[in-house]
């Protein structure tokens, strides 16, 4: 085994910085989320993509997708959603084996009156301390990462979909709906 590139000095402040920040970060924008709206930041992470398909509806492996979550975790945050009648599920008109996660009406209220305070929390602690070019900087940094993070995932990603899709025709006598009906 090769002996490993340890971090210099330079690169571990950016690390360790980066981390703490968005540790602190995410800490400040869950208080936030809770004080001003009631929402956890799990609740907000499927109400914006919702809010934003049109017409307010994804497929369940569609959303875990985005949000980078796994079936169990997608299916566990759905349920404690629905139950507080911000989502709801059903089933797939094209796909008998998938769900489709549809936010509701009260779903859309709730994602409707947090944003505003997300934002400018998100302004006032991150984007207005931050210069055009910074601002570019980032993004071309976090695109580049994102894009190593998913090559690297790739092969994982085909492992999983066989796996879900094996699960998925299992299940579809019951209509998924136990675990959440897609990946």
């Amino acid at each position: 085994m090769s002996e490993p590139r340890w971090l210099d000095e330079r690169e571990a402040r950016a690390w360790r910085g980066f981390a703490l920040m968005r540790m602190h970060l995410d800490r400040q924008l869950e208080q936030q989320m809770l004080r001003d709206a009631d929402l956890s930041a799990a609740d907000y992470a499927l109400l914006v993509p919702l809010s934003e398909a049109d017409p307010h509806v994804m497929r369940a492996r569609d959303l875990g997708r985005l949000t980078g979550w796994d079936r169990s975790r997608l299916s566990h945050q759905v349920r404690r959603m629905e139950q507080r009648g911000l989502l709801e599920r059903r089933r797939c008109d094209t796909d008998a084996r998938g769900t489709d996660i549809a936010l509701t009406d009260k779903g859309w209220s709730a994602v409707s009156a947090a944003a505003p305070g997300h934002v400018a929390t998100v302004r006032s602690l991150f984007v207005d301390l931050l210069e055009p070019a910074e601002l570019d900087t980032l993004a071309a940094i976090s695109e580049r990462v994102l894009s190593r993070l998913r090559s690297g995932c790739a092969e994982a990603d085909a492992a999983a979909d066989a796996t879900c899709e094996a699960a998925d025709a299992e299940s579809a006598s019951d209509g998924c709906e136990a675990g959440g009906g897609d990946c």
